[in-house]
């Protein structure tokens, strides 16, 4: 059962079947299909110890401003939130900011293991050398992360049991459609709408500009899974689609209502007084499927990002399509283009590097091509 039909760039062995990589007919076997997404590496490099990249020294007063606006702090929206004064919101509001960009933080961390332990499975060595790529890219989104999680509150948040699993299960898994599925698509589209998110809103410039740094290397990160999908999906049998689809409705339905449950964040409601079993029973008053559907009209929310992220990777069918449709009209995602909510940030970032790091204009690419 951990196995399934899949294209030869994505066959592997067992982790400890380090012998299988030394076969010496596995060297000539290298697919193309991910040379452009390698050789378009050396456009997106950036240094996030390096301030020509990024200077975390950026002012930004955390009394007297949120991270992110007030009106998007859930919690703030609740009658328990009626009796605190502006200071005190803005304080909340950039907990909560914490805690919510500890979590990509966390993230991360997650997606750097993974893309290591890819390493050690794939037998093309096309997909062993992109792999290493994009090891080596999640590594410095940490390092970007921590830096500025140390600058802005001095250390991270702990991570949330819904996504400490979920990482873990990944992270650990023997099947690699659950690795890249999991982490390429649906950890992958979940950021990317998160990182769009917080560009277009963050009320702090040093953050804006770190995600937009870092969604040039998601992009490409992303293309992996799409690649895999493509060359997947039409080859699965309907036991094997199944359990894909099945796994990744599950993963889908698990995230949005376990992913920022008051229970994870209880140990930040006891700093401003706040009992989280109350916060929860309001919360829950106050949340209804039409509240999510309207939430997820927007082009930058996460789940409608990760909707559209399965569903243009053939991993939402007739069969599942009604689970998703819930919270977003189907008909009108599907008629939607290619084009995820970050492509134009993560565009304009690569423009922004190539003039950096060459000192010539990007002209017209498409990050995820």
């Amino acid at each position: 059962m951990s196995d399934i039909t899949k294209d030869a760039a994505y066959d592997a062995v067992a982790p400890d079947d380090f012998p299988a990589m030394m076969e010496v007919e596995r060297y000539g076997k290298r697919s193309t299909a991910f040379d452009k997404i390698i050789s378009a590496t050396h456009d997106h490099f950036w240094d996030p110890l390096d301030k020509k990249y990024i200077d975390y020294d950026t002012p930004f007063d955390m009394t007297k401003d949120s991270v992110l606006p007030l009106d998007q702090i859930i919690e703030l929206q609740l009658p328990i939130a009626d009796g605190m004064s502006h200071e005190q919101k803005i304080a909340f509001a950039n907990e909560s900011s914490r805690w919510f960009i500890s979590s990509i933080l966390h993230g991360e961390a997650g997606a750097l293991a993974l893309s290591a332990s890819l390493c050690h499975i794939l037998k093309d060595p096309g997909a062993q050398e992109y792999a290493a790529n994009q090891t080596r890219e999640e590594a410095r989104h940490v390092t970007g992360f921590s830096k500025y999680v140390e600058t802005r509150w001095g250390k991270p948040a702990p991570v949330g049991d819904t996504l400490g699993n979920l990482l873990t299960e990944m992270v650990l898994a023997p099947e690699v459609y659950k690795k890249i599925v999991g982490m390429q698509m649906l950890v992958e589209g979940l950021a990317m709408g998160a990182f769009a998110s917080l560009y277009r809103y963050s009320n702090d410039p040093l953050l804006r500009h770190l995600c937009q740094l870092v969604m040039t290397d998601e992009a490409f990160h992303h293309k992996f899974g799409k690649i895999w999908a493509d060359r997947t999906v039409p080859k699965l049998n309907e036991e094997e689609r199944n359990r894909i689809e099945d796994w990744a409705a599950t993963c889908f339905q698990t995230l949005l209502f376990n992913l920022a449950v008051p229970e994870q964040k209880k140990h930040m409601y006891a700093q401003f007084g706040m009992d989280w079993k109350v916060v929860q029973e309001q919360l829950v008053a106050s949340r209804t499927d039409e509240k999510r559907r309207n939430a997820m009209r927007s082009s930058t929310s996460i789940f409608r990002v990760l909707i559209k992220t399965l569903l243009k990777g053939g991993i939402i069918s007739d069969r599942t399509k009604a689970f998703y449709a819930v919270y977003v009209d189907m008909d009108e995602l599907r008629k939607e283009g290619d084009e995820m909510v970050g492509d134009k940030i993560a565009e304009d970032g690569i423009e922004f590097l190539k003039t950096l790091n060459f000192g010539q204009k990007a002209g017209k690419h498409v990050a995820a091509e």
